[in-house]
């Protein structure tokens, strides 16, 4: 149940609060005035897409609140308030379309406002019954009809037929595959047999590269480390220290002597003698690099030119086989050893495309199987309970002034075999005569048959289940608001009447919210509101406003297109208003 709703700055509407009754509520108005905008403002609560220029011109945004009843399916809900009593849904729209949901003031997703909106309220706009001309709206009206356990078989159906698909396009892809599977396959071998071949490794190139350079610049780097040598030991042409016309003092000799004069002064000044003990340990760094010199220095001497000749050969070959694996495979070592991986999985899943493909068939089957079963137990609920709604309706259509009128549901199968509802197909037809032609409801129905063919399956599927038949009935959304948005257009006379009453009984029990043009249904109501537009105002304004009494009676006169103080419209109205 809708306790208030809210509405601010939508279109011509500034600001609207209504607070619905139980039963039947009619909201009425000139065309034009905005009666669809209350309607649109509904749809924002279930989620529906606003559209640019909603928001009233100069607002800075537009704003709808409802306030419902707590459904007992939902007490407990996360998305609710510990200990809630009501339910209140809100939608914030600015001007350039963004939106923003709430839940009970908290921020919600759309999704949101759609599952818990469809708990709320079912809405039928003014071009509703147009759908009953899909054969997808006529089937989902027969399924509801058939019950929570006909629901429960449509979601498995659908869960089961997206399978059977993704199964179906496995296999055809494993099909495919497997004709150019050979040739695949050798272009893998040989490159995993290139890459494996040469087993690069990440760090391999940078110390080829090293190693190109010191081989390259060997003859510079022993003349280097001999320089240096004799810089430290005092020897220019490897002899021993101290010894030939070639000898010089050292830098470890001039290190040792230096220590030996500060060591001696170190005894006046404690300063100096650190200052010889920083020598020493200078001393024994120099002979210590001086020793790594040498070994270096005798490896370079004793490479053979050849063989240096042939490795900087061998180094080179390797790194143009790497830069070739590079400019091939991705541009660093890195890819190609993950270009080898992938292929390694390719290769594998080719290898094993036979028996992949005939564990997907396996699996199509068995999966095929089960939807059959499936569509098998959701066409005997349909051929069960097709007679059952079609006598129904009939009964119905009587009271909605169309005696004699035949209607009847046919199921057929599907022309593919199966589809995500099942294997039927159904198919509404109508004869609105007596005596007439079953034909296709889309082809035989006029818009104000259509509406009220629409009401009377309404009025059946909403309807409390007979205590014969527990499951019929009980798969149509228990909705505390159902709304009606000129469900009987194209409709009037005894036939609006009947229509009216229909509403009526359907509220029994129920809140309904109808906006509707014919006085004879807004006579019916148990709360009467009004919507009238101010064009002189800038921008035009619409308001809306609860009427009572002598204001319904106006409102009554107004749509019998009299003017006020009409006293024979006057009459009329009244009329309506005590045959009620």
């Amino acid at each position: 149940m809708l306790y208030e709703l809210r509405v601010e700055n939508l279109l011509l509407m500034e600001r609207a609060q209504l607070r619905l009754a139980p039963g039947l509520n009619m909201l009425t108005g000139e065309t034009g005035a905005g009666k669809t905008l209350l309607a649109h403002a509904l749809d924002l609560l279930l989620g529906g897409r606003a559209r640019r220029g909603i928001v009233r011109a100069g607002a800075q945004e537009a704003y709808v609140e409802g306030v419902f009843a707590l459904p007992s399916k939902l007490a407990g809900d996360e998305r609710l308030p510990s200990g809630a009593e009501e339910i209140v849904l809100a939608r914030r729209v600015w001007p350039d379309g963004r939106t923003r949901a709430y839940v009970c003031g908290r921020a919600a997703t759309l999704a949101d406002l759609q599952e818990l909106g469809g708990l709320l309220l079912s809405f039928y706009g003014q071009h509703e019954h147009r759908r009953l001309m899909l054969a997808t709206a006529q089937l989902e009206l027969l399924d509801a009809f058939c019950g929570q356990e006909q629901t429960r078989l449509r979601t498995a159906m659908l869960k089961l037929h997206e399978r059977v698909r993704s199964l179906e396009t496995d296999s055809a892809r494993l099909r495919e595959l497997a004709g150019a599977r050979e040739r695949e396959l050798d272009l893998l071998t040989f490159e995993l047999q290139e890459i494996e071949s040469a087993a690069p490794a990440e760090s391999e190139r940078e110390s080829l590269g090293a190693e190109r350079d010191r081989l390259r610049h060997r003859e510079a780097l022993a003349q280097a480390a001999a320089s240096a040598l004799g810089s430290l030991t005092g020897v220019l042409d490897g002899g021993a220290p101290g010894d030939g016309p070639g000898a010089r003092a050292g830098a470890g000799e001039l290190l040792a002597a230096a220590a030996t004069e500060l060591a001696h002064a170190g005894e006046l000044d404690p300063r100096l003698g650190e200052l010889a003990q920083r020598l020493v340990a200078l001393r024994y760094e120099a002979e210590d690099v001086a020793g790594e010199l040498r070994g270096q220095l005798h490896e370079l001497e004793a490479e053979d030119e050849l063989g240096v000749a042939a490795r900087l050969e061998l180094v080179e070959e390797r790194l143009a086989l790497l830069a070739r694996l590079e400019r091939k495979h991705g541009g660093t070592i890195t890819a190609v050893l993950e270009h080898a991986r992938r292929c390694r999985e390719r290769r594998a899943e080719l290898q094993d495309a036979d028996g992949a493909l005939a564990d997907v068939d396996a699996r199509l089957a068995e999966a095929r199987a089960e939807r059959a079963r499936v569509a098998r137990e959701l066409s005997a609920a349909r051929r069960a309970a097709a007679p059952v709604l079609s006598a129904a309706v009939r009964d119905r259509l009587a009271e909605l002034a169309m005696e004699g009128a035949r209607f009847e549901i046919g199921l057929t199968d599907r022309s593919d075999g199966c589809g995500p509802r099942g294997a039927d197909s159904v198919e509404m037809q109508i004869a609105p005569n007596a005596g007439g032609t079953l034909g296709p409801l889309r082809e035989v129905a006029s818009g104000g048959e259509l509406s009220r063919v629409m009401l009377a399956l309404l009025s059946v599927a909403h309807a409390p289940p007979e205590p014969a038949e527990p499951s019929l009935g009980a798969g149509v959304a228990e909705s505390g608001l159902l709304v009606f948005d000129e469900i009987d257009a194209g409709i009037g006379g005894h036939t609006a009447r009947a229509v009216g009453e229909q509403l009526r009984r359907l509220a029994s029990g129920r809140q309904i919210l109808c906006i509707t043009h014919l006085p004879q249904v807004a006579a019916l109501a148990d709360r009467h509101f009004t919507i009238v537009k101010d064009a002189a105002a800038t921008p035009a304004t619409t308001t809306v406003s609860a009427l009572e009494g002598d204001g319904v009676v106006a409102e009554l006169v107004r749509m019998l297109g009299g003017e006020a103080g009409d006293r024979a419209a006057s009459d009329h109205a009244r009329e309506l208003l005590r045959a009620a």
